[in-house]
């Protein structure tokens, strides 16, 4: 699977995101601080990974700064971009699940190496729901990004 990950910090969680996504085989590319030369304002490089999913470049994303707040503001901007800001794999693993997320956000703040390997467990492990209910419900998101009623 291609990745695209941006970080607006080179973290030692980081680094280790790459490490683990790349040890699960995954192609990853890289924006913001984690790519040399690249802008690391958490706004830029969090919009750069997310339009790669959009524009079909990659699979899916993962975007972090230091709280993940900002991150996934930015990455839900991107029209086609569901942003899940997950602290924890059962987190994670609903956002796959019963929102069809393609962009994992992190907080580099709270995010440890052994939880980071348990969210991306469950993020990679999920696949999104077939439930009518659930698959209406990211309709309606994507009506949203459409700039069309949700209603």
């Amino acid at each position: 699977m291609r990745i695209s990950v941006s970080s607006d910090m080179d973290e030692p969680v980081a680094r280790a995101l790459l490490g683990q996504l790349r040890d699960r085989g995954h192609d990853v590319v890289t924006f913001g601080a984690l790519s040399a030369g690249d802008d690391p304002q958490w706004a830029a490089c969090t919009e750069a990974a997310a339009r790669e999913v959009a524009a079909g470049n990659a699979d899916q994303a993962v975007v972090c700064c230091w709280t993940g707040t900002g991150a996934s503001i930015a990455a839900n901007k991107v029209p086609g971009v569901r942003a899940a800001l997950c602290t924890d794999a059962y987190t994670a693993d609903g956002a796959r699940r019963w929102n069809d997320a393609n962009v994992l956000v992190l907080g580099l703040r709270l995010t440890s190496e052994p939880l980071l390997k348990e969210i991306l467990d469950a993020w990679f492990a999920a696949e999104a729901s077939e439930d009518s209910e659930d698959r209406e419900n990211v309709a309606r998101v994507d009506r949203l990004d459409s700039g069309r009623s949700a209603l």
